[in-house]
């Protein structure tokens, strides 16, 4: 095979509102290296073919035409089928922003046909408060959408849904039973639409390879359908697959029908794997010289991975290229009423990582031996501001989410600096670990960066299981990282967990007591609760007695290894909690019921919480160190240069000399007044720690240039009201 073109597909479905990166990383580093590369979202085409009205009026045809027993839902929507019809494009072309003049109709007038999902719209006055008619409209959309959904879930596709499709035929599949059965089916008319996406991108793009990223099991069947209809009707064609599903659930691959549809499956980073494919096709390499690869070898699933060359590092993984999708077209939805939720569904966000792996990798729920955490590797903040600027020019979003496991302290601060240096307005948002390198001073700076929110894993409040879970976190440093990320306007979401081995009733309300004072003291505005899951490549799934759990289930099989079933014989019934966490979470983020008694949330009799009321006030009153001992801390100013002026004054008998700083900012200005050495020590010392200076002043090498003429020591102008001024402004210690 002489140099193919290469097709990548993101199959149905991941988001609605911004594409999955996967294939615009492989695009931009294939294209780097002289591959011609196109690429498409299948899962946004096929929403948007479905619900346009010519898509509306097949699917309304079949249903019509079908042999189904209708519920009272289905029969309502088809009844309403007109009102469907008429409605239907406007309103995608108001979620994809292009007619924001529709919100008044939707919010206020019977515009929308509503079904069964509409029953849960009495709390939205209470829920969006403030907001404004166009997020109300958005929330009513969307339900608008998902009634639709549920009529095509209820007879024509019971795949379907918004977020995935046919996930339960891959979620935990231990066989592939489930999966080749559904192939076998003839295609019904969900599959039929997507068949006709894929023929008119094989038309455009003549690939000699199609490489399928699947991230999640939502992923798997339509990634099978396409590559089925390829093998069938295109069979020269060579078929990869890749990505976050095959990474975690299919590293024990021994299921030969898989290699029906697809002739090579990668493990971990695809840019490696993807070369050394590339090149045994072009018949440069030898098949037993590939990378981390499995290929059906006479008969029979082979692992491969004999080739000596080294990972390619995250310097050289390029620029990813959102090119050829349709970036206009994604849907801003809104499907929970959960302001962190709302970022995943709302919004273009370009998606980038700031580094590969996690620099923590110790979490013991974690899948922490796989390569795509275990293996930490970091570029400089030149190159990654360097690839932000590319995209933004690229895409015309300034939007970016930083998809890292646990975005690392250091290089976010170092990519904050150089944004500001640069002048590089973005909004950005990810995830971090509540650790206390977090300083008030760099959430300060990471706000003044474009940071607008973070997610971090509390996880289980209890510090015995914190301990356990090897999070390297305490609840006191959590609430001191939490209220200073708040401090600096940066929303706070809070990731937690129930059913962790071994916990007990008594640690699970607990847990919920911390939680409510965090959101008493304001300091997390978001959270959700998660129910552990144990998975094969964590430390607890690897070594469970160690953590009190007994494996059951199930027993390894061909296709996928992943989730674990156990026995917690010393913890609670964690199954009975789950209700009342997501009742009592989802109000405390209204603000309701926050003095209620834990006991309110649940039917039955659970224990006392052993917390003091005040255990998170407390742990955010403690102090922070003072400045005089951080003298090794870096001296940053963000403020702009101030205007200097001098005054002479007599007092008793003597004339001194003074000096006027006016600094000025965007909302107000203000003042500091000092002596004339102090002041033009500092109108100096100011222009040298900017972000634009290069190299790092500390409050060490600050010192050494303090004029000993100053009539005071350097010590006690760290304590003076003109430093504890500066401080509150504009001035960091880092």
């Amino acid at each position: 095979m002489e140099n193919p073109n290469i097709l990548l597909i993101t199959p149905p479905l991941t988001q609605l509102n911004t594409p999955y990166p996967a294939t615009a990383y492989l695009k931009g580093f294939l294209s780097g290296r002289g591959y011609k590369v196109r690429q498409a979202d299948l899962g946004i085409e096929l929403v948007l073919c479905m619900f346009s009205k010519a898509g509306l009026q097949r699917i309304f045809s079949a249903i019509e035409e079908g042999d189904f027993e209708f519920s009272d839902n289905s029969l309502r929507m088809l009844r309403l089928k007109r009102e469907y019809l008429q409605t239907i494009e406007p309103v995608i072309r108001f979620l994809q922003n292009q007619d924001s003049t529709l919100a008044q109709q939707i919010s206020y007038s019977r515009f929308l046909p509503e079904a069964s999902r509409f029953d849960q719209v009495e709390d939205i006055d209470w829920a969006f408060g403030s907001m404004g008619i166009t997020d109300r409209a958005r929330y009513l959309a969307t339900l608008y959408l998902e009634d639709l959904g549920d009529l095509i879930k209820d007879t024509i596709c019971p795949y379907f849904a918004f977020s995935r499709y046919a996930d339960k035929l891959a979620m935990s599949a231990t066989t592939f039973d489930p999966l080749e059965n559904a192939l076998q089916e003839t295609p019904n008319l969900i599959d039929e639409i997507l068949l006709e996406l894929l023929e008119e991108h094989l038309q455009k793009a003549q690939p000699g390879v199609v490489g399928f990223s699947i991230p999640f099991p939502g992923n798997v069947y339509g990634g099978l359908r396409l590559a089925q209809y390829i093998k069938q009707k295109y069979p020269h064609i060579k078929t990869m697959m890749g990505g976050g599903y095959p990474n975690t659930e299919l590293r024990s691959l021994r299921e030969p029908r898989l290699f029906k549809y697809i002739d090579f499956v990668t493990l971990d980073d695809g840019e490696g794997p993807w070369l050394k494919l590339l090149e045994h096709l072009q018949r440069q390499r030898p098949l037993e010289q590939l990378q981390r690869a499995f290929a059906l070898v006479n008969g029979e699933v082979t692992y491969i991975n004999n080739c000596s060359d080294s990972n390619v590092p995250h310097t050289e993984i390029g620029t990813p290229d959102y090119s050829d999708l349709p970036l206009q077209k994604y849907l801003s939805v809104i499907d929970v009423i959960n302001p962190m939720h709302r970022l995943w569904s709302d919004g273009r966000w370009n998606k980038l990582t700031i580094a590969h792996g996690c620099y923590w990798k110790r979490c013991s729920f974690c899948d922490i031996t796989l390569d795509y955490i275990n293996r930490y590797d970091v570029a400089p903040a030149t190159l990654l501001v360097d690839r932000m600027e590319q995209i933004i020019a690229q895409t015309g979003q300034t939007g970016f989410h930083f998809v890292d496991e646990a975005a690392p302290p250091a290089p976010l601060r170092d990519m904050a600096i150089e944004l500001i240096r640069r002048g590089v307005k973005i909004s950005w948002w990810g995830n971090i670990r509540f650790e206390k390198t977090f300083t008030p001073d760099l959430c300060r700076l990471l706000a003044a960066s474009g940071c607008i929110a973070v997610s971090g894993g509390l996880e289980v409040a209890s510090d015995r299981l914190l301990e356990l879970m090897e999070k390297g976190v305490s609840i006191e440093q959590v609430a001191r990282v939490t209220d200073a990320f708040t401090q600096a306007g940066i929303m706070v979401h809070a990731y937690l967990m129930y059913g962790f081995p071994t916990e007990t009733a008594q640690e699970t309300v607990d847990s919920l007591e911390v939680v409510r004072q965090l959101f008493i003291n304001n300091v997390i505005q978001s959270g959700y609760w998660h129910r552990f899951s144990m998975t094969a490549h964590s430390p607890v799934g690897k070594n469970p007695e160690k953590y009190g759990v007994v494996k059951v289930g199930p027993e390894e099989g061909p296709f996928a290894n992943n989730d674990l079933w156990h026995e917690d014989p010393q913890g609670t019934d964690h199954e009975m909690f789950g209700p009342g966490l997501a009742k009592a979470i989802y109000n405390y983020m209204h603000g309701v019921a926050l003095e209620q008694p834990l006991s309110f949330w649940f039917d039955f009799k659970v224990p006392r919480t052993k917390h003091r009321p005040d255990l998170i006030y407390n742990a955010i009153q403690q102090a922070p160190k003072p400045d005089a001992v951080r003298r090794n801390a870096r001296v940053l100013w963000l403020g702009g240069v101030p205007e200097i002026e001098f005054t002479m004054y007599a007092k008793k008998g003597q004339t001194l000399e003074r000096c006027l700083l006016t600094f000025f900012e965007k909302a107000e200005d203000y003042q500091v007044k000092t002596t004339a050495v102090i002041g033009q020590w500092l109108f100096d010392a100011l222009q040298k720690i900017t972000p634009d200076n290069q190299a790092a002043t500390t409050l060490k090498q600050l010192e050494a240039s303090f004029p000993a003429e100053a009539h005071l020591s350097f010590d006690e102008f760290l304590s003076s009201p003109t430093w504890f001024e500066l401080r509150e402004k504009d001035l960091l210690l880092l």
